[in-house]
């Protein structure tokens, strides 16, 4: 996106588009992020409906800039039978979403075979199908075949339980497996060697803290530019530090020529974007090399996950505040999982910085006039409705706007290939 982009950031998309878009990212083995569910957070579930499922896809299909965001991940929606019916997915790109379908009521399931001419042929259309553990009961037998994707929902399944649907599932179907609402990392590798293959949840963003864990070379090296950027140290002094670390300036200088950044330019050196950019400006492309340094067995996920969060800080703080504090948004949102990316605590990590107050008084403290942007920016990953609702009226942010900005930064994500 370019600067003149910037602008006026959080001007309102088309009307009508004014449902608040939650998002819980689905993991792969290797913890790289294969795509994202976005569900509609503005509704109880006896709200949900053919409209609604209508204007969710909307939002998540025409609101990003670009293509960026679905022609890299897949994007999994909650639907309704109403809403499979209705002719807004005839606008959609089969490839672009894999469509979430409910099991029927306990008074419907006699319906079953009702709604399988409706499936088969969306099916036909060539959109992929999810379904809950359900689908393996005799009841649904006639669905199983048409499912692309099996979701077991760990908050629900006993863990005694879990070994026997999947066994079932991989014996009856040919479907991926997905293991949604996963909390701790042992619970990732016994589904792991149970055979399901995508994990939906927040473990892997969760600090593991090692007692005499020394931050390693390549990440030293990514603090120590910071750090001299934020000092405004002298060019000779920062180029120093890429000499000895040429992968560093070689991201450095990929991530200011990214699409993301929107430069007419091709920046061909350190010195060059100094010119160009100034040392201020550079502080936040700095900081964004922590996520691609070498953190030994940091998930890829945690990498995306802080990028996509600064650069939603930055986009909602845009509009209310300085162009400088907008740049130290984006570092709190990237730096909120230094403790995740470094394995070390958050105070720790911080004090080997120097950072503006408002920074660290936001990562620390939950204080600051930074802090709000970060409450809401989590609070857009969880399924906690009461902090959304707090959050974002503490900004005075409609569900539209927001919804803009979070949806543009998981497209920006993508233009920089984390």
């Amino acid at each position: 996106m370019s600067e003149a982009t910037l602008a006026n950031p959080l001007t309102p998309p088309p009307a009508g588009a004014n449902r608040a878009i939650a998002r819980q990212a689905i993991l792969d083995e290797a913890r790289n992020v294969f795509g994202y569910e976005l569900f509609d957070r503005s509704m109880s579930s006896n709200e949900h409906n053919a409209a609604s499922d209508a204007q969710l896809l909307f939002n998540a299909l025409s609101l990003a800039e670009n293509d960026s965001l679905a022609s890299h991940k897949t994007i999994f929606i909650n639907c309704t039978h109403d809403s499979l019916a209705g002719g807004h997915l005839d606008l959609v790109s089969p490839e672009r979403v894999v469509l979430e379908i409910p099991p029927l009521p306990l008074s419907q399931v006699d319906q079953v075979s009702n709604h399988l001419p409706n499936l088969q042929q969306l099916k036909q259309r060539g959109f992929r199908l999810a379904f809950d553990f359900s689908i393996l009961t005799r009841a649904y037998a006639s669905w199983l075949p048409l499912a692309t994707f099996i979701k077991f929902d760990m908050a629900v399944l006993k863990p005694e339980a879990v070994a026997g649907f999947v066994m079932l599932a991989q014996a009856k179907s040919l479907a991926v497996l997905i293991a949604e609402k996963v909390e701790t990392h042992a619970q990732f590798l016994l589904l792991k060697d149970l055979g399901i293959t995508l994990y939906q949840g927040f473990w892997f963003a969760k600090p593991v803290i090692v007692e005499g864990h020394k931050v390693r070379t390549a990440q030293a090296n990514v603090l120590r530019l910071i750090d001299l950027v934020r000092k405004q140290s002298s060019t000779s002094e920062i180029e120093e530090v890429l000499k000895h670390d040429p992968l560093l300036s070689f991201n450095l200088l990929r991530f200011i020529n990214s699409a993301g950044f929107g430069m007419r330019t091709e920046v061909t050196s350190f010195k060059h974007a100094v010119m160009l950019l100034g040392l201020n400006r550079l502080f936040k492309w700095a900081a964004l090399l922590m996520v691609t340094s070498e953190n030994g067995d940091m998930p890829p996920a945690v990498g995306l996950t802080a990028v996509v969060r600064g650069r939603l800080m930055e986009l909602l703080a845009l509009e209310a505040l300085s162009p400088d504090d907008s740049d130290n948004a984006f570092v709190v949102g990237v730096f909120s999982l230094l403790d995740t990316m470094l394995g070390i605590p958050m105070e720790e990590a911080l004090s080997a910085l120097t950072l503006p107050a408002q920074v660290t008084d936001a990562l620390l403290h939950g204080s600051g006039p930074l802090a709000p942007y970060l409450n809401l920016t989590m609070a857009c990953e969880s399924a906690n409705d009461a902090a959304f609702a707090s959050a974002i009226a503490a900004l005075g942010l409609s569900s539209n706007q927001v919804n803009w900005a979070h949806l543009q930064a998981l497209a920006w994500a993508e233009t920089l290939g984390v």
